[in-house]
């Protein structure tokens, strides 16, 4: 069984003053993700990096976005397969504190940032 969300979530933490801006949309198709991914970009201007991970139907595309490889994008993306989530992205806005976290610490915010997120979703059964 697969699950998917009918609303945009949103959820935030901070660490060592970075700030980390979680969203998941629902996706029903893969030509709607630049448009938000555009917006997103305009809206958090000053934001140093802006991960994501969707999952539509059979594809599905990740990108850490100038983070260190593997530490955030491929991440999330594995958290949308561990989870059954489906038509949606996950995103994650990051504003730098001014203290590098390390690969592992950055690794495990962005997980985070992405559990959180899903949980306080309304996850529905995806329809077939």
């Amino acid at each position: 069984m697969a699950f998917t969300v009918k609303n945009i979530y949103i959820q935030q933490i901070e660490v060592m003053k970075s700030k980390f801006i979680a969203y998941l949309i629902p996706l029903n198709i893969e030509e709607d993700f630049k448009p938000f991914l555009a917006t997103l970009r305009k809206e958090h201007k000053k934001a140093r990096h802006i991960v994501y991970a969707y999952r539509v139907k059979i594809k599905s595309k990740s990108s850490d976005d100038g983070e260190p490889r593997g530490t955030a994008g491929r991440p999330l993306l594995e958290l949308l397969y561990k989870k059954e989530i489906e038509n949606v992205a996950l995103l994650v806005v990051r504003y730098f504190g001014g203290t590098k976290l390390g690969a592992g610490r950055l690794l495990r915010t962005y997980l985070q940032a992405g559990v959180d997120v899903i949980n306080s979703a309304d996850l529905v059964t995806l329809e077939r």
